[in-house]
């Protein structure tokens, strides 16, 4: 009996780097789900379209996707993994088509900022913004541009039948994005975790956050990021989206009961398995 592909819905088209993390989670027997907007891959998955949504979460630059964490929480989506894509930016062009043809560059606006000191050296080059990478790249090829370049990926270059002709020409060539795995269904248990991403809201007074914070340090586990966000509509509330990540999870469970005492609106977004590596 034929194994079922996954169905993955990533935002942006195939060849983007929500592909590419797509592919290193899953490996390449998938079937990719393209959607125009984080929003639309969420839809899409609560109307059972697809099985699993990849969701970019933070950049080592540009910081934390903070709509993301909201949309996360509003649909009650499980985390059930996280992977991590180093950001290694490409200049690509038509075959044929030389250095000094080139009028425009055009990608999303994140890639272009990770790439100002190149251009800053091509002051004759216009840099345009768009929405996807991957769609700058199938757009040289479906128009034919051929005084046009796209900055992406090299899965970009290889799909749509484009030359490299500048590589890595991003700033700074230890930049990552770091990915989340969402699943529909919280039922489903994984056999081995070691990390968590948790949400609450504490009350307004003094060594409220503190109090929580100490919970998780006596028991040794270990927070890997804390981001705060407003409340909508509610002055001096804030959600805490926290990732902890342990050795010992009898630990790891007294912590969560502890902190529970102390907190409103307690939610354990997902436990996995630590996936670091970039």
């Amino acid at each position: 009996m034929k194994t079922k592909v996954p169905r993955v819905a990533i935002q942006g088209i195939k060849a983007s780097f929500h592909e590419e993390a797509a592919f290193k989670f899953f490996g390449k027997d998938i079937e990719t789900v393209e959607c125009n907007s984080f929003k639309e891959t969420c839809e899409n998955m609560q109307n059972g379209k697809s099985d699993f949504v990849i969701m970019a979460i933070e950049n080592s630059i540009a910081g934390s996707l903070l709509p993301n964490y909201t949309l996360i929480r509003e649909y009650n989506f499980a985390v059930v993994g996280e992977v991590y894509i180093p950001i290694q930016l490409n200049l690509m062009a038509l075959p044929g088509v030389k250095f000094e043809d080139i009028k425009y560059a055009i990608s999303h606006p994140i890639a272009i900022r990770q790439c100002v000191d190149f251009f800053y050296d091509y002051p004759q080059i216009q840099v345009i913004e768009a929405n996807d990478t991957a769609a700058c790249a199938k757009r040289i090829s479906d128009e034919q541009l051929k005084d046009t370049v796209a900055i992406a990926n090299t899965l970009a270059a290889e799909l749509y039948g484009l030359n490299i002709i500048e590589r890595r020409i991003e700033s700074n060539k230890k930049n990552y994005t770091r990915f989340l795995i969402l699943k529909s269904d919280k039922k489903e248990e994984l056999k081995e975790i070691n990390k968590a991403s948790i949400c609450f809201q504490v009350g307004n007074y003094v060594g409220a956050l503190s109090k929580v914070l100490n919970i998780f340090a006596e028991q040794e586990v270990n927070l890997t990021k804390i981001q705060s966000m407003p409340v909508l509509g509610k002055r001096n509330d804030y959600y805490f989206y926290v990732d902890m990540e342990w050795k010992n999870t009898e630990q790891y469970d007294k912590a969560i009961r502890q902190a529970l005492k102390y907190t409103v609106n307690f939610n354990i977004m997902g436990e996995y398995l630590k996936n670091d590596k970039v």
